[in-house]
Formats: structure tokens, sequence, C-alpha cells
């Protein structure tokens, strides 16, 4: 997703022990642990439900469709075909 090596995550973790300490590591990586666990829970939840709606539009869409179908071919008056064009056709 980020596209991050091995590499750049040992750098990350080093400057964070560095930063941070030993003994306030474990309880930030819990933290950013949880952090992310509700973002990606947001982000699942967000995709459910738009891929919902487009299927509820989807849907809309192809009742309508349906519906403007009928209505024309309800308007529409029978065409007879000329005689001549009877002809050509047999």
């Amino acid at each position: 997703m980020f596209d991050i090596g091995i590499q750049e995550l040992i750098i990350i973790f080093v400057i964070a022990l560095i930063v941070f300490g030993p003994e306030k590591l474990p309880e930030i990586s819990r933290k950013l642990g949880r952090f992310v666990i509700q973002v990606r829970k947001g982000v699942n939840e967000a995709r459910f439900q738009m891929e919902n709606e487009f299927k509820e539009a989807e849907l809309k869409m192809e009742d309508d469709v349906s519906n403007l179908v009928k209505k024309v071919d309800a308007d529409a008056p029978d065409k007879e075909v000329p005689a001549d064009k009877k002809q050509e056709k047999e």
C-alpha cells in the first residue's frame, strides 16, 4: 500500500526508539495499532456504504430505463408496413 520495505521499517523503528525511549515505545505502538484498526474499520464501512449506494442507484436507473421503454412502446403508434415493402421482403 505505502510501498515501504524492510529497511525503511527498521529506520523508522530505530528513530522511534531514540525519540520515545524503550519504556514508552510499547505503549505508543499499542495506541498506533488501535488507531490503524479504527481507520481500517472506518474505511471498510465507508466502502460498504458506497457500494450499497451504487447498487441502489444502478437498480433505480434500470427501473427508470425499463419504465421509459414501456412508455415509449405504449405511446408509439403501430406502423403498418406499406404493401410494396411487404412484397420486397418476400
